[in-house]
């Protein structure tokens, strides 16, 4: 398949290097021209993946009508609350019968809707056209071809089949799941949770409030996945725990690095000054927060993390709220 990366930030202009590497015909679209002819010149990205050289065969444009000509995958990798905006202007330009696949992590504002939601309904593409990507995915690792794995989420297990051969390579090992719904939202959640285990971090607290919150926050995901329909099982793998795990133990993750500059006492209107790269927690969490009210499930990290990044919530309050919470005996996604 000949495949269009739309969006040249950090995450799609890996994912677009390894579709390269798997032998994947591929062009990069870039938001910003300049960008683009940099990286078709020189093939490096020194902003997002300094000290990367970029596959000599992948293509790079400012203009999405160029990339997306003749593109039967089409990967959407712009940040989550502009995905509307821009799939609506590159409708017209994408193939009737191209596949859509979505690297973005988070649930938009508003709606409530996951990506692959988005997706169909900008598109009117069946389910069954759309897949995502999720996991384990730090960019900059990943851009220097160490080993990871990622997940291939699909309701058409043959689509998803397709999709794992045509990222395949030595480093990057995909595995598929026909459960979206839980995929997408152990890729969106985890980055809510990351900036909690940041602001922990940033305030000095140990491994153990920060294995609590990995905890904690994973059964919230998995609150909320069972209320919409997801597979538990989903949780426990690449997807869920896998995700979680990277994003909130890596200095490398946007979410736990902005959550760390909070704890520290940064102020959140000069973290956010200061932020060149999307955090999808950010705007998420509100969207989450809201998706979970809807459905009547608990999220009291979820809850506290929305405060501090939209209702003025001060850190040290948000503490004592998820401190100061009742004992419960412990169950499985309780």
């Amino acid at each position: 398949m000949k495949a269009a990366v739309l969006g040249g930030g950090s995450w799609g202009t890996t994912f677009a290097q390894v579709l390269c590497d798997a032998g994947t015909p591929t062009v990069l679209w870039c938001r910003r021209p300049e960008l683009a002819a940099h990286i078709e010149s020189t093939h490096t990205s020194p902003q997002y993946l300094p000290g990367v050289t970029l596959p000599a065969s992948l293509r790079a444009t400012g203009d999405a009508a160029e990339a997306l000509s003749g593109a039967e995958m089409v990967v959407l990798a712009v940040p989550a609350q502009s995905l509307r905006q821009n799939l609506t202007s590159w409708r017209d330009l994408i193939a009737a019968d191209a596949v859509l696949l979505s690297l973005i992590k988070g649930i938009e504002l508003g709606t409530g809707d996951r990506m692959t939601q988005v997706i169909g309904e900008v598109t009117g593409a069946p389910q069954g056209r759309i897949a995502v990507i999720t996991g384990p995915n730090l960019a900059l690792e990943i851009a220097a071809r160490q080993f990871c794995a990622t997940v291939v989420a699909c309701a058409d297990e043959s689509l998803a089949e397709r999709l794992q051969q045509a990222c395949h390579t030595g480093y990057f090992r995909a595995y598929t799941n026909p459960d979206v719904i839980g995929c997408e939202l152990g890729g969106a959640v985890k980055n809510v949770i990351a900036l909690a285990v940041g602001i922990a971090a940033g305030m000095g607290l140990g491994d153990n409030t920060k294995a609590t919150l990995i905890t904690r926050g994973l059964a919230e995901i998995a609150r909320l996945g069972t209320a919409l329909g997801a597979d538990q099982h989903t949780f426990s793998g690449l997807a869920g725990l896998g995700d979680l795990v990277a994003s909130c133990s890596s200095p490398l993750a946007r979410n736990r690095s902005f959550g760390e500059k909070l704890g520290q006492g940064v102020p959140l209107a000069e973290v956010l000054a200061s932020t060149t790269q999307t955090v999808e927690g950010v705007k998420s969490s509100q969207s989450v927060r809201q998706l979970a009210r809807d459905h009547g499930v608990e999220m009291p990290i979820t809850e506290v993390i929305a405060g501090v990044m939209h209702d003025g919530l001060a850190i040290t309050d948000a503490v004592l709220l998820l401190a100061s919470r009742s004992a419960k005996p412990e169950r499985y996604g309780v």
